[in-house]
């Protein structure tokens, strides 16, 4: 049995309602596992996939993380299946998201800005956020392209989480 996630992917700003899909099976009707968790609390869950002749097919489903009481805002999604000899966790994909509800209060979407000449995270968060000292929101929200808060780069493209 194989299980492959394709969304979220690796640094996706995700809200409560966390979209899994990809492909699942290698058995008649397989039961595959998910566990969304950031070190403190945990959402777990299952699903079946398969094409009922040992096939693989796609697999999506929404999961709601509204109820977790999660402290940081770095998640980590896994997709399994259970063996059924031992227990042990088989085919594991492990996808880090960034959790937008962390970040900013109220958080439903991004918007990407491109960044131009002269541009500093400061000066961004002062346009979207009316404060340069929220700089550190578009720093966490951005994993993936700031590695430095003091070093983005003309044309490089900044999500900028959107709240209530």
């Amino acid at each position: 049995m194989t299980v492959t996630l394709e969304q979220p992917a690796t640094y996706d700003l995700v809200g409560h309602d966390i979209q899994l899909a990809g492909v699942a099976g290698g058995a008649f009707e397989a039961g595959f596992s998910y566990r969304i968790h950031e070190g403190h609390d945990e959402v777990t869950g299952g699903f079946l996939a398969g094409d009922g002749s040992g096939g693989h097919s796609q697999f999506q489903l929404v999961v709601d993380v509204s109820r977790a009481a999660f402290k940081l805002d770095r998640l980590f999604v896994e997709v399994f299946h259970v063996s059924a000899n031992d227990g042990a966790e088989l085919e594991k994909t492990v996808v880090p998201v960034v959790f937008g509800p962390k970040i900013v209060p109220g958080y439903r979407n991004y918007l990407e800005h491109t960044v131009a000449q002269g541009e500093t995270l400061w000066s961004i968060a002062k346009k979207y956020y009316g404060s340069g000292n929220l700089y550190y929101r578009l720093a966490a929200a951005n994993p993936g392209t700031i590695t430095n808060p003091n070093v983005i780069s003309p044309g490089q493209v900044v999500r900028v989480p959107q709240g209530d």
